[in-house]
């Protein structure tokens, strides 16, 4: 019986996992100039959970969670769909409010939806995100922003879109939401079959439709800004500002409602044309009531967002953009010609390697044509040669595989001159 990877998971092999550890470097790096710390949850909650603060209408919970019951009395489980909800649990568990007035915290972790597997998405999946609990003053909405963007811009990523738009508080959506409704009653038979659905629990997410069919009708549809209560409104307009402050360049997107209940006031989106319909690289926005719905006796403005890895990783190899990270590689492979120089090369490894110098030893006891093929196909900068004559003399032959240069060294002047040039 053979096994095969499951559909809608894929293996990340090691001729791969360089970019992926390229990117995540980059990503800790950007997080932790902003102030924001780690945080690790556990990879599965309880459905409650995320019944609760993604909503019930969503797409998320309605189709695409992987729940279980580990046995008959037990609650119902779910592997993680997202990150917001967990963080937010957290933080409430632990009472990080009490630690300080504002908690900035980022994650890169892997996630499971139940969708249909496509290019760049996949049932189990990796994200990168932040969240900024504590504050609701706009320039937090705008500060995330401008990190997200940061991550994008350092890692070259070109031809991008930042979309915006406001989604006002729980009222505005209320009043919104029957606006939309009579504008679309008339229209009914137009609708998809998933449109229709969300006719009645979820109007909003008619206006992410990406059915072609649909999209003059979405375009004409009444706008929620104009339905903004004064405060949103002065928000929306203050996030803005800030992002011209910052010299980030955007487009206001009457249709963005993203895919998940919580959000309110600022919500957003980066695209690549590049990925084709599925053009999302990341977005988020504010979230200010989701702490309430999780117990919180009163509320906690937060704003945050999430990107995918897979999503990246496949525009940066469109791009070329992977030139700057380099595929894990020995320093020095130690090659031995004979049976007593092969235990000395064991121990001599041992010895570059607790000095801090990556060091490959064959132990397929190969020939030292072999040994020096394989040292070149790893990609060592150098190879220390022992044979009989070596072994004797105390002098072993340094050769520098990226200019031929060879020369004989005692070894402490091989292991000075490695450290030097490592």
């Amino acid at each position: 019986m053979k096994f095969q990877s499951i559909k809608g998971t894929k293996d990340i092999l090691p001729h791969d996992i360089y970019k992926w550890r390229y990117i995540e470097e980059k990503v800790r790096s950007i997080f932790e100039r902003f102030g924001y710390r780690e945080i690790r949850t556990p990879i599965f909650e309880e459905t409650a959970l995320f019944r609760r603060s993604i909503g019930e209408t969503t797409d998320i919970v309605g189709k695409e969670m992987y729940s279980f019951q580990p046995d008959p009395d037990s609650e119902s489980l779910t592997l993680r769909p997202e990150m917001t909800a967990s963080v937010i649990r957290a933080y409430l568990q632990h009472n990080l409010a009490s630690q300080s007035a504002l908690t900035k915290v980022y994650y890169i972790a892997e996630l499971f939806r139940k969708e249909r597997p496509q290019a760049g998405r996949q049932r189990q999946f990796w994200q990168f995100g932040c969240e900024c609990i504590g504050s609701a003053e706009p320039e937090a909405d705008a500060e995330i922003i401008a990190l997200m963007m940061s991550i994008y811009q350092e890692l070259g990523v070109p031809n991008t879109v930042l979309r915006l738009n406001s989604l006002g508080d729980a009222h505005t959506r209320k009043v919104y939401r029957e606006v939309l409704r009579e504008y679309l009653r008339p229209h009914y038979d137009r609708l998809d079959d998933v449109s229709k659905e969300r006719f009645e629990k979820n109007p909003l997410r008619i206006l992410d439709s990406k059915n072609p069919d649909l999209q003059e009708l979405i375009a004409h549809a009444p706008r929620i800004i104009d339905y903004l209560d004064d405060a949103s409104r002065e928000h929306f307009q203050a996030v803005q500002d800030f992002l011209h402050d910052f010299g980030i360049t955007f487009t206001i997107d009457h249709c963005l409602v993203r895919g998940l209940d919580y959000y309110s006031r600022t919500a957003f989106e980066l695209q690549s044309p590049d990925l084709g319909a599925q053009n999302a690289l990341g977005g988020g926005g504010r979230y200010d009531g989701l702490a309430s719905l999780l117990g919180s006796e009163k509320p906690v403005p937060a704003v945050g967002f999430a990107s995918g890895m897979e999503r990246l990783i496949m525009t940066m190899e469109k791009y070329q953009l992977f030139s700057a990270a380099k595929p894990l590689a020995p320093t020095v492979m130690i090659v031995a010609q004979s049976e007593s120089a092969r235990r000395w090369a064991i121990g001599t490894a041992q010895l570059f390697r607790r000095e801090g110098i990556a060091t490959e030893v064959d132990i397929l006891r190969r020939s030292m044509k072999s040994q020096l093929r394989e040292a070149n196909r790893l990609g060592a900068k150098y190879a220390v040669i022992a044979g009989e004559q070596e072994m004797q003399s105390g002098h072993f032959q340094l050769k520098n595989l990226m200019t031929g240069e060879q020369r004989a060294l005692l070894l402490s002047e091989i292991l000075e001159h490695i450290k030097v040039d490592k």
